[in-house]
């Protein structure tokens, strides 16, 4: 009886993995980004059904630029960092908000909790005294075992489209 409910134990912990965000080692594991959910692999880009959209791709000091990720089907978590184009290095911070977890050590941002959420609101701030363009890529996942990683974020490319989305 004991054996059993250790392994119940373990297939529930297995199932629901990390409800409250992706550890910090998600920065720089073997597949930078993705979870480690055992034998499940990222979803084909082609059947995403979210967006992931930044207010710009081009930032100066302290600047803010939002990232929303919504859809039509419900999400439980995300992953996102923010990245410089020109070095492809980690790059800013990232505001507190509701529900989330920021590794400020890779600048990413990550989900807080297991709920069904429909949207994600994020805040970035370039640094100080710095200015140029950035990028924004993660996972969303639809649940443990379904998820889309390497995702980049749609953003304006003309500085003249940009829109505080919210």
């Amino acid at each position: 009886m004991l054996n059993k409910f250790f392994a119940l134990l373990l297939l529930c912990w297995g199932v629901y993995g990390f409800p409250d965000g992706a550890p910090v080692d998600a920065c720089v594991k073997d597949r930078p980004n993705q979870p480690n959910h055992g034998q499940h692999r990222t979803q084909p880009l082609s059947t995403l059904p979210y967006r992931v959209v930044a207010s710009s791709s081009t930032f100066g000091p302290n600047s803010a630029i939002t990232v929303t990720i919504e859809g039509a089907e419900p999400f439980k978590g995300f992953f996102i960092q923010a990245r410089s184009v020109d070095r492809d290095e980690w790059l800013g911070s990232w505001e507190e908000a509701p529900n989330t977890t920021i590794h400020p050590e890779c600048s990413a941002v990550t989900h807080a909790d297991p709920r069904e959420k429909t949207r994600a609101t994020l805040v970035w701030r370039a640094p100080p005294n710095a200015q140029g363009r950035v990028y924004f890529t993660g996972t969303v996942l639809k649940n443990y075992g379904t998820f889309w990683a390497n995702i980049i974020a749609e953003a304006p490319q003309d500085p003249s489209q940009l829109q505080i989305l919210g």
